[in-house]
């Protein structure tokens, strides 16, 4: 989503790839707000199903979501330094984007994807959209990221979706702020929290994840019920949630969001010295983002060097200031603001990958039943 953000977004008026993403939403992502970069620049429609198109052997066709986004040096330095142009195809966020891989793996659209998150990696892997032959050499601290065994479906960033709290609006109210989940079914917090849909929205399905991960399967629609008895709002993207509802992203009244554990790097006084919002590191769930050569790839090569580049380390440092996501590149240099404002939690909630896979649809179902959507 994603998704999120200035990912998130570049810098945002409030932050996202949602983007912080996708991670994330179809137009304007987690990450959206950045302007002028790679995947704004190239910008392809490809049918979902069809033939494959055929390709120049020197150009690299990428599959990515709405909040990709890459320095427009680096994308030359690619060329420059492999002899292959990158061309770069958009398709929502990373939901979207792996039903367009599933439909159309008989005759891909593209040479690589990136932006398949730990949400749907094993579906993308068991629909056989992935050349598991394809395997690059991943660096130290990557390796922990792995899905089912599976390399060839590279690690390439990480980030915590979870929920942001304005730090103005409860010391202005002389109200304690949340900290749990449990927190927000309190009466005391009744009307202030806006979620995102899950069945739009990659970091809606992610913060769905974190209450299935922490309630469990059988606990987790009573506190989304919960959640509607104290008038929780549910905006149907990042972007109208963080931008509009959010009351320290836009002119909303809600003072609690599904955002990002980055998204407080994009609320940062001019001083450097601290930012308006925060994030609850104890209600996130870690996003992992994967690249990888799709099967079946008119120039799989290609694609190949496009997965290596993305993890080289210009790159790698490249991505928390495009994205707002951390790489997986351990000693990957990081911007202040992140650390200082956008740390990673230390004990995200956690859900199997194969039992996202397995009761994605029903858990979806659970959730829409539970708010009466």
């Amino acid at each position: 989503m994603n998704t999120q953000p200035t990912r998130h977004p570049a810098q945002p008026a409030a932050p996202a790839r949602a983007p912080l993403p996708g991670r994330t939403c179809p137009a304007l992502s987690r990450r959206a707000l950045l302007t002028g970069t790679a995947a704004g620049a190239i910008g392809l429609s490809l049918a979902a199903c069809g033939k494959s198109k055929k390709t120049d052997s020197k150009t690299v066709t990428v599959l990515t979501h709405d909040s990709f986004h890459v320095s427009e040096d680096l994308v030359k330095a690619f060329t420059s330094e492999t002899g292959y142009t990158l061309k770069f195809a958009t398709f929502g966020d990373a939901g979207a984007l792996v039903n367009k891989l599933v439909l159309a793996k008989d005759a891909p659209q593209g040479d690589a994807v990136f932006g398949i998150d730990n949400t749907y990696a094993t579906r993308a892997l068991d629909q056989g959209v992935i050349d598991t032959s394809a395997t690059v050499t991943l660096p130290k601290g990557a390796e922990g990221y792995v899905i089912a065994n599976t390399p060839a479906l590279a690690p390439i960033d990480v980030s915590d979706v979870c929920l942001n709290i304005d730090t103005g609006y409860f010391a202005g109210k002389g109200l304690t702020p949340p900290a749990t989940f449990e927190d927000l079914a309190k009466p005391e917090y009744k009307g202030l929290l806006v979620a995102i849909n899950p069945t739009n929205s990659s970091p809606g399905m992610a913060w769905l994840l974190a209450t299935i991960g922490h309630f469990g399967a059988g606990g987790f629609s009573d506190y989304w019920k919960q959640l509607v008895a104290c008038d929780v709002r549910i905006a149907e993207d990042w972007t109208t949630a963080y931008e509009t509802d959010f009351s320290a992203g836009g002119k909303g009244t809600y003072p609690v969001v599904v955002s990002y554990a980055s998204s407080p790097s994009f609320t940062v006084s001019d001083d450097g010295a601290s930012s308006s919002t925060s994030a609850l590191l104890d209600t996130a769930f870690r996003q992992v983002e994967y690249a990888g050569v799709l099967k079946g790839a008119a120039n799989p090569e290609g694609g190949k060097a496009f997965v290596k580049w993305m993890l080289s380390k210009a790159v790698q440092e490249d991505i928390p200031g495009q994205m707002y996501m951390y790489p997986v590149l351990s000693d990957a240099a990081l911007p202040e603001a992140l650390t200082k404002f956008g740390p990673l939690s230390s004990a995200p909630v956690s859900v199997d990958p194969k039992e996202i896979t397995a009761h994605r649809e029903e858990w979806l179902n659970t959730w829409t039943e539970a708010v009466g959507k």
